[in-house]
């Protein structure tokens, strides 16, 4: 799955999607898609992280108690 960086509008390659949809992580392990070389591993928090269409990632994904409002 390719998610965008928010400041720099970047590319990244999320290496495991059971990463990304648990809740109680707030980072994630990511590879670069700039340039023709594999890039190495890194780690993005999700905060940062939007669809490439600019929507944000959901709510349930980001927070472990999201059924909770605090409203």
């Amino acid at each position: 799955m390719l998610l965008q960086v928010k400041d720099s509008g970047e590319l990244v390659k999320i290496l495991e999607i059971q990463e990304l949809l648990d809740p109680n992580n707030d980072v994630v392990h990511a590879k670069d898609q700039e340039g023709q070389e594999e890039q190495q591993p890194e780690s993005f928090k999700k905060e940062n992280l939007v669809f490439p269409s600019g929507e944000v990632l959901p709510r349930c994904w980001l927070d472990a108690d999201y059924r909770h409002d605090n409203a």
